[in-house]
Order: structure tokens, then C-alpha cells, then sequence
């Protein structure tokens, strides 16, 4: 077998397409697109400035400290100097273009959605054994284990088992309806009941519950929630059509309509 391989583009779109990885790489093309033509439509400008500044991000996000670690990660990745600042222009026009549509609405959804944003800092261990979660449930009651010795005799995965069960701070919104709760009825620190759901039985320790704060966290991740759910609902409005190599079909996703988009 010769030692040198030649990977064409064609071999790559055929990879995409039999790793079924179609359907996310339009997502990701339309978006890139809806992006662009709803920033030019409401006439969001860049300063170089602004861009310097999200090339710097872009750089630490992906680790990329020293000048030759941003040359092997382009070179890994296949992207030229182009390509780089054409991903920190996207960025930046994503920022600005939700900021521009919904800068004005974090503070609203915050408060209308409050309980939601509640938090609580929990420990937990997934069991499968129900009768086993009650047994260790009392243990843990009686002093008769920790909840560290716990994670540490039924925790598979190592770094939380090595963290204790550590989950960090959860807020009501990401958990499941019947774990929020008894999570939020809890009066910490407390071992909660064993809890059924689908991915088994849950002992949880409550060691904190922690009351929504509008911070600049937050304020990011509120922010990046109302652009997400307004890129979906562009994509799912687009007549999207792919054209390949083998078929005379029309690509759609050219010129994107654009709704609400002022």
C-alpha cells in the first residue's frame, strides 16, 4: 500500500454526505448567510477596531496563545489568514446583529422568566437499582457514608467521579421537570429522595440554592437564547434546496427572506 494519500474535495463532500452531516453543514451555511444579509439589511457596520478585537477572541477561545499556535491550528484546519478573519468578521456580525435585535429584550425576558433563571448547586449520583438508591439513601442520612464515598463507589465517568458528583450550578430551566422540583423544595444543605426518571434513579445533594442576578453572564447567555431561536425559525421559514453535483436543482439558500429582522 503506497504511503502517500491524495484527498480531494469531492472525496470530502462525500464523507460529509455519507457520515450524514448534510442536514447540519446547511444549518450552518444558511446561518452564516441569514447572518450577513439581515446585518446588511439593518446597516451594521464594522470598525477594524472591532474586528482586531474578535480575531483576539476567536484566538483565545480556541487556546491559540502564541502566533505559531495559530499557524498549526490553520493548518490543521485547512484555513488560510482569509479564512481566520472571515470567522471573526461572523462572529462579530452575529454579536452585533443580537445585540441590535435583542439588546432591548434581555432585561424583560429576565424578569418574566425569573423563576427560571433560579439556581441551585447540587452533587449527583445515577444509579440503576432502586432498592439500592433507598438503602444508600438512609446511609447517607444516618452518617453512615458521605456523598463523596458515594461518588466515588458509583460514578463511572472519572473526572466527576474525582469532582464528587459536582454538577456546579444548575439552574430550573435545564432540569428535568420532576427533579426542578424537589431540587427547589429543598432546604440545603439536603439529600433529596431517590428520584426516578429515564436515565435512572438520582440521589442528589442540594448544597445550595442561589437567586437569579442579572449579571453580564447571564445577560450573554439570555442574549444568546432569543438570536438562537430567532436563527431557527429563519431556517425553518427558508425553502432550502441542495444542489449537488449530480442533480440540476436550485440552490435556495442564496438569498434568504428575512423576517423581523429590524
Amino acid at each position: 500500500m503506497e504511503k502517500d494519500l491524495t484527498i480531494l474535495s469531492q472525496d470530502i463532500l462525500e464523507q460529509v454526505k455519507l457520515s450524514c452531516q448534510i442536514p447540519s453543514v446547511v444549518d450552518a451555511i444558511a446561518t452564516r448567510k441569514i447572518i450577513k444579509a439581515a446585518a446588511n439589511q439593518v446597516g451594521i457596520k464594522t470598525e477594524a477596531e472591532e474586528l482586531q478585537q474578535a480575531a483576539n477572541s476567536l484566538r483565545l477561545n480556541n487556546k491559540l496563545l502564541k502566533a505559531e499556535d495559530t499557524w498549526e491550528w490553520l493548518e490543521k484546519h485547512h484555513l488560510s489568514l482569509d479564512d481566520f478573519e472571515e470567522l471573526a468578521y461572523t462572529n462579530l456580525l452575529s454579536k452585533k446583529l443580537a445585540i441590535h435585535l435583542f439588546g432591548n429584550e434581555v432585561e424583560r425576558i429576565f424578569y418574566e422568566h425569573q423563576l427560571d433563571y433560579t439556581g441551585a448547586v447540587i452533587y449527583q449520583v445515577i444509579l440503576d437499582d432502586e432498592d439500592l438508591a433507598l438503602e444508600l439513601f438512609y446511609a447517607l442520612q444516618e452518617g453512615e457514608i458521605t456523598f463523596q464515598e458515594l461518588a466515588r463507589q458509583y460514578i463511572q465517568e472519572p473526572e466527576l467521579r474525582r469532582a464528587g458528583g459536582y454538577l456546579g450550578i444548575q439552574r430550573r430551566a435545564e432540569m428535568k421537570p420532576e427533579i426542578a422540583a424537589a431540587v427547589f423544595a429543598a432546604m440545603p444543605p439536603q439529600i433529596l429522595k431517590p428520584i426516578m426518571t429515564q436515565k435512572g434513579v438520582h440521589l442528589i445533594r442540594v448544597e445550595e440554592i442561589i437567586q437569579p442576578e442579572l449579571d453580564e453572564q447571564l445577560r450573554v447567555k439570555i442574549l444568546g437564547d432569543l438570536f438562537t431561536n430567532w436563527l431557527k425559525q429563519q431556517i425553518a421559514e427558508l425553502q432550502i434546496v441542495i444542489q449537488m453535483e449530480d442533480n440540476n436543482v436550485q440552490n435556495k439558500v442564496d438569498e434568504p427572506k428575512l423576517a423581523n429582522a429590524n
